[in-house]
């Protein structure tokens, strides 16, 4: 679809878009460069993850393409948790807590959007600014009189937890009103009219369209971003170390290119077009690539996309640590790196290295033989660190598989 406007233009072309409540007026407004656009994060973790990389990059085309983003913490939203997803209630988060994340959240942001004064120039707004001032009386009052109860229990995140018998509280029952009331504030303190997240998030999105209609904004649009699943279904974005965090300090950044350096053949095309910069006749070449050759576009897609998050030289020294030890031999001295002595057990030292989740999990894989001690397959998952795995600089590297290795540091 052809759309007047470069914004949904690009979205489309990239694969973005899921669904949007007004192609036609959005696409009027965004063609005149009028969009002021927001995306919600809530603070329940020191770091986001790459769920909201996608959702990132969204706000990142709306500012290249000449309109105005919005960040906006949810310094007041974290303290009733977004059930949508959850089959059960999110861990209350302390007001400290809640201060810490938001904190350690925000410098990522830095890395995809330019903030300032200008007209397209991104903002960052907390909304326990105007949630955390308002009294339950007007709150109800004033918001709360425009929702249905009836509507409410059919929006997913509430039917579909009903639904499998899971119990929801009163609080998180609340959270689409205080979402749909946070689009209105920002519309009209900031002249907001569009607010983009993921697909699961379109009952509450839409929620916040009829709220501002019902409390007389300007026209508010919705735009929704699809699923992000692998080609081979699995859901996006976990490893056997867990999430993919955005931060370094959660994820580091040479796991972030090796994040990508392993995707599937069948994904690499489009997630060149998701999460990097790189100009769409440039991912055609790359998309043509097949065999062997893919394995170079999904160099491409790691360096491109670390290089985003984490800066050229992070994404630079990723790449000449995987062609010293994948190509070269070698033993880089930036992989990642643990403590260890002769006499630990192998398993153990997996676990900690973040290569296996469990003692059991690496078992089974020294049973695939699929584990490596200074690649040299390893066959007794009883083996015990000697003396010789070290070199003379102290140093052992453990593998699972061909593409996941770290080094134990002797103490």
């Amino acid at each position: 679809m052809t759309y007047k406007s470069d914004f949904l233009n690009v979205l489309d072309e990239r694969g973005f878009i899921h669904q949007c409540s007004d192609f036609d007026g959005l696409d009027a407004l965004a063609a005149k460069r009028e969009v002021i656009a927001y995306v919600g994060y809530d603070c329940t973790a020191p770091s986001l993850h790459i769920g909201n990389f996608l959702s990132m990059m969204m706000l990142h085309w709306l500012q290249e393409t000449g309109n105005k983003p919005i960040t906006l913490m949810g310094g007041g939203t974290t303290m009733v948790g977004d059930p949508s997803g959850k089959d059960e209630t999110r861990a209350m988060r302390t007001p400290e807590e809640i201060e810490a994340n938001k904190a350690s959240i925000r410098g990522v942001f830095n890395q995809v959007l330019q903030f300032g004064d200008g007209q397209t120039d991104a903002i960052m707004v907390d909304n326990a600014d105007w949630l955390l001032e308002l009294s339950y009386i007007d709150m109800l009052r004033n918001v709360g009189r425009h929702f249905s109860v009836n509507r409410m229990l059919t929006m997913d995140s509430v039917r579909l937890r009903l639904e499998r018998e899971q119990e929801m509280s009163f609080i998180e029952f609340n959270y689409m009103v205080c979402q749909s009331y946070d689009y209105v504030e920002l519309a009209r303190r900031y002249g907001c009219n569009l607010q983009m997240g993921g697909s699961d998030q379109w009952g509450n999105i839409v929620n916040g369209v009829d709220l501002g209609r019902r409390m007389g904004t300007h026209q508010l649009y919705a735009l929704t971003t699809p699923l992000l699943t692998t080609s081979s279904g699995a859901k996006m974005g976990k490893t056997a170390q867990g999430a993919v965090w955005l931060n370094a300090e959660q994820f580091s950044p040479w796991d972030f290119w090796q994040y990508w350096r392993n995707t599937e053949d069948g994904d690499v095309a489009r997630f060149l077009k998701l999460f990097t910069t790189l100009p769409m006749d440039e991912i055609a070449k790359l998309e043509k690539l097949d065999g062997a050759e893919i394995n170079e576009a999904k160099k491409v897609l790691a360096n491109e996309a670390t290089a985003l998050l984490h800066g050229r030289d992070a994404a630079d020294a990723a790449a000449a640590t995987a062609q010293k030890t994948f190509e070269q031999g070698g033993l880089a001295q930036d992989l990642p790196t643990i403590s260890g002595n002769p006499g630990d057990g192998l398993l153990s030292l997996f676990v900690a290295a973040g290569l296996g989740a469990s003692n059991g999990e690496v078992r089974r894989a020294v049973t695939g033989n699929s584990v490596s001690v200074n690649d040299t397959k390893i066959s007794d998952p009883g083996y015990i660190a000697g003396e010789a795995d070290f070199n003379a600089d102290g140093l052992m590297k453990i593998s699972l598989g061909k593409k996941r290795h770290a080094l134990v540091k002797r103490d």
